[in-house]
């Protein structure tokens, strides 16, 4: 498996897939095939997690070659993404308050030696479990994982190598090629049983055998019998959506971030007389296949774009964009919304900066976040069951990839 961080190579990649979208992808998706065999998954959550390609045109795509009920599982399978997104957006406390724990806890590091052995042994894949070792070196070498991996790896990381949840979350994010704040920390609370209060995933050997083709059999290396990460603290109140705002006609500048780089289906106005493109937020690490993936996507939506709009793409800093705006006399800077995370934290900023010289930021919401983004207030049943209706609401075109 190959990701190009090109929305071509992502749309290919679709198109690919789509034969075994249906029934073949309901039964066949839990199999980790290993690294050299993904036929059974879609592989394409990099380039969604960026939109490079979108929710809207994956699933219109699927529909259009399957039945609702053949695709189900995939297109749920989609969603999921969205919900975290979504629960997130809700609850955007949550998100600090694991960042704080996050970061207390790396500077714990420097001062446990015990934990610093823990920790240095699990993600040099020394930690004599054959299937963790080899997910450690596939994560690091390609930055993916399968999902069923990436749920047996927590598992082992939290209840056998007793790891912080906090520092697995941390690392998977330094690698993964899809890895965003929402997804990436609530699948690990997931795992932990403090998504779900008492309610955690155990890894077991009989299932990672059986779903592994007997690749991993790790008999008596895992505690099956662990209990659930218990938390004290309260449960966070949801904060109700703010009404998403939208580009009224007249000059703005276009601002790209990697949360959505498919400027061409954002819902304009006016026109388009300067682009920006912020420089990658991600905490990859250095040289990673991450890192490259978030910088090349970022140079191809820049090119997209100048050639969509006439306009020259430029790199602008975070904190430079304020000069660069007034430098260009326009006093609209429009982008589309950032969920919950560093991207986010970074325009709330802006937003204050820019409001004192008299200009704003506009960030667009797409309809397919308007309308799940508020059903992820429990869990994922809710979403799930209205996800057909919402689907037919958004009456999706396969020909053609703008939100209608």
């Amino acid at each position: 498996m190959e990701w190009i961080p090109t929305r071509a190579a992502g749309l290919a990649r679709l198109n690919e897939f789509l034969p075994r979208a249906g029934r073949a992808y309901a039964e066949r998706r839990n199999l980790d095939l290993g690294p050299q065999d993904r036929s059974n998954v879609s592989a394409l959550s990099p380039w969604l997690r960026r939109r490079l390609i979108t929710e809207d045109e994956v699933v219109a795509a699927v529909l259009a070659r399957h039945s609702a009920a053949a695709a189900e599982k995939f297109i749920q399978e989609v969603a999921w993404r969205t919900y975290w997104k979504g629960w997130l957006e809700l609850r955007p406390a949550m998100l600090e308050h694991f960042n704080a724990q996050r970061i207390a806890l790396k500077a714990e590091l420097e001062r446990n030696a015990g934990l610093a052995l823990g920790y240095a042994r699990a993600t040099d894949g020394a930690s004599g479990i054959a299937c963790f070792d080899a997910w450690v070196e596939e994560l690091q070498t390609t930055g993916w994982l399968h999902n069923h991996a990436r749920m047996w790896f927590a598992s082992i990381w939290i209840f056998t190598l007793r790891l912080p949840w906090q520092l697995g979350a941390d690392f998977f994010y330094k690698h993964l090629l899809d890895a965003d704040p929402a997804s990436n920390t609530l699948s690990w609370r997931w795992v932990a049983g403090l998504h779900t209060a008492g309610k955690h995933y155990l890894a077991r050997a009989e299932n990672i055998e059986r779903n592994t083709g007997g690749r991993f059999a790790p008999y008596g290396q895992l505690d099956e019998a662990a209990e659930p990460i218990v938390e004290d603290v309260q449960p966070l109140p949801i904060t109700p959506l703010v009404p998403a705002p939208r580009h009224d006609a007249g000059p703005c500048a276009l601002l790209l971030t990697e949360e959505d780089l498919h400027p061409e289906s954002w819902a304009l106005a006016g026109e388009v007389m300067a682009i920006a493109v912020l420089p990658s937020a991600t905490v990859a690490a250095p040289g990673s296949p991450a890192a490259r993936f978030s910088a090349a996507a970022l140079d191809d939506a820049a090119s997209r774009a100048a050639a969509h709009f006439g306009v020259a793409a430029v790199p602008v800093a975070a904190a430079e964009i304020p000069d660069w705006l007034a430098q260009q006399r326009l006093t609209t800077l429009v982008t589309a919304q950032a969920p919950v995370g560093p991207i986010a934290w970074q325009l709330r900023e802006l937003r204050v900066r820019l409001a004192a010289q008299g200009s704003q930021v506009v960030e667009l919401r797409r309809s397919w976040d308007e309308l799940l983004w508020p059903l992820a207030t429990a869990g994922f049943f809710k979403l799930k069951t209205k996800l057909p209706a919402v689907i037919d609401r958004l009456a999706l075109d396969p020909a053609s990839p703008r939100l209608l």
